[in-house]
């Protein structure tokens, strides 16, 4: 009786540990930050750089769907390292949002549970290891964090980060632009052709991985959203001579659940 019930016991965990890596977006480790983080400014900050971080925050990710703490408090202006854990058996992530960007991006995770996203205010963690943000709270206010693998976000792997206004602070910040921010890919000249081709602006080339990172507008072919996210690319050729900041033109389709380029042309400026 003992035996049989062990034996139920470790069933019903490997049953989980496979249900929950079927709705996670993708079982493959996410490519890792570029060394030169494309800074841009959100609601809710600015990528930040390491050495400007005064405080480490530790938060742990675990399989019963909770973040330990799950709730940060900082102060505006004040850049954070938030170090996180991945306790458990399947892929967690932690991506810094408002509320709604935050239940928009669960909805597309749900669309296109496949799909690799890539952006300084959220971290991919493996089973067993480590990940970081470096972050900058520039713009008080209340914001979240969560999990937003499909079933994750819903089972309420959700966090809250409160940022204290500094004095006099918040009125200065509206009406600055940080040199680094990126200009939008829609005020390019460049005529898209085709209307099955987007604009894109290239964040990350891997061609050992036949993989690229591009921050897109919408992918008509695909029913997609503007967003960035990960491609693969059947001829690593068309990845030849691309470097991050590249502004590009592109076609795409979903093969065997990959969402894989078909093609792609540098935008020439005029």
């Amino acid at each position: 009786m003992k035996t049989l019930t062990t034996i139920k016991s470790i069933a019903a965990v490997a049953l989980l540990a496979c249900s929950t890596a079927t709705l996670s977006h993708t079982d493959k480790p996410h490519s890792s930050k570029p060394a030169v983080v494309k800074k841009e400014q959100q609601a809710w900050g600015i990528a930040g750089d390491a050495k400007d971080a005064k405080r480490t925050i530790a938060i742990s990710m675990s399989d019963n769907m909770r973040f330990s703490p799950d709730k940060i408090d900082v102060k505006q202006g004040e850049t954070v390292k938030i170090v996180l854990t991945n306790t458990g058996k399947v892929l967690h992530e932690l991506v810094i949002g408002t509320k709604k960007v935050l239940d928009d991006h669960a909805a597309q995770m749900v669309k296109f549970p496949n799909m690799e996203h890539d952006e300084p205010h959220m971290a991919h963690v493996s089973p067993g290891k480590k990940g970081e943000i470096v972050w900058t709270f520039n713009r008080p206010g209340e914001f979240d964090f969560a999990c937003l693998i499909a079933g994750h976000y819903q089972a309420g792997m959700v966090g809250k980060i409160s940022v204290v206004a500094a004095p006099g602070k918040a009125a200065a910040l509206d009406n600055v632009v940080p040199q680094n921010l990126v200009t939008s890919i829609s005020t390019t000249t460049a005529t898209v052709s085709t209307p099955e081709m987007a604009e894109a602006e290239v964040r990350k080339v891997d061609k050992e991985a036949k993989k690229v990172t591009l921050k897109h507008g919408p992918i008509k072919s695909l029913d997609m959203p503007s967003m960035t996210m990960v491609f693969q690319v059947k001829d690593p050729a068309l990845l030849d001579k691309l470097v991050a900041g590249d502004k590009v033109k592109i076609s795409a389709e979903q093969q065997q659940g990959a969402y894989v380029l078909t093609g792609i042309e540098k935008l020439v400026a005029p």
